[in-house]
């Protein structure tokens, strides 16, 4: 398993009872916060009401990507479903196949043999595209994994809100990157990973990439927090 493998690391020490401690998340527009490991291994009735929307939806075969320690494919596989939970974490694969799942460690640009009913984005899984120049050609090869009458679920943040003044105000530098686009770094057990980039789209820029990759755009859901869930489907 790679020294970067942060996530990995964290999720086979919880999964074995060897937890040290949570992880630290370091970004880019806020500060330090810990990510408790058992957030990552919740049972069905402790998600949110987005997420459980977002399984109820899913049909057929179904390819969950960054899937994690394996929460969501747990729920559908209980609920009859052939899932094939993806990573790029060789650590959370490793939990995922021993907790029963068919898992894969892959980069999901580059997942392109097999076709599914519904392709699942959750915990703001757009976040891999990173930038928001990369949306669209995100959005079309995740088309591309679609059987005819098939379905993307994604959730994401509108995180305007992280940037409102006192009085408040929202500033934001028009002339910068988009406001969406984050730095992060993940620190466990004193090892720090690499910076990664994440995306998080406001439904309104989501619509527009969905409509440059011909797919439909339907808002499902939206939370308390500036969360929403979207389903995507393809154009006929």
């Amino acid at each position: 398993m790679s020294n970067n493998d942060i996530l990995g690391s964290a999720l086979k020490d919880y999964f074995k009872g060897n937890n040290k401690e949570n992880i630290t998340v370091i970004s880019s527009i806020a500060e330090d916060d810990e990510l408790p490991l058992n957030y990552l291994f919740r049972k069905a009735d402790q998600l949110p009401e987005l997420e459980q929307k977002a399984l109820a939806l899913c049909y057929g075969k179904v390819l969950d990507v960054g899937a994690g320690s394996g929460t969501h494919s747990l729920i559908l596989k209980d609920k009859g479903l052939d899932v094939l939970s993806i990573d790029v974490s060789e650590g959370a694969v490793e939990v995922m196949k021993e907790r029963g799942l068919n898992a894969l460690q892959t980069d999901f640009i580059e997942f392109n043999n097999q076709q599914f009913d519904t392709v699942l984005l959750l915990m703001n899984g757009v976040g891999i595209a990173q930038k928001l120049n990369k949306l669209t050609h995100f959005l079309n090869h995740a088309a591309a994994l679609l059987n005819k009458g098939g379905q993307i679920l994604l959730d994401s943040s509108d995180i305007k809100y992280m940037f409102r003044e006192k009085d408040g105000s929202i500033w934001l530098n028009l002339n910068g990157d988009y406001y969406g686009e984050v730095t992060y770094q993940m620190k466990y057990n004193n090892k720090l990973s690499a910076e990664f980039s994440w995306l998080f789209v406001n439904f309104k820029k989501l619509e527009e990439h969905a409509v440059k990759a011909n797919l439909n755009c339907k808002l499902i859901f939206e939370d308390d927090h500036y969360g929403y869930l979207a389903r995507l489907t393809l154009r006929n």
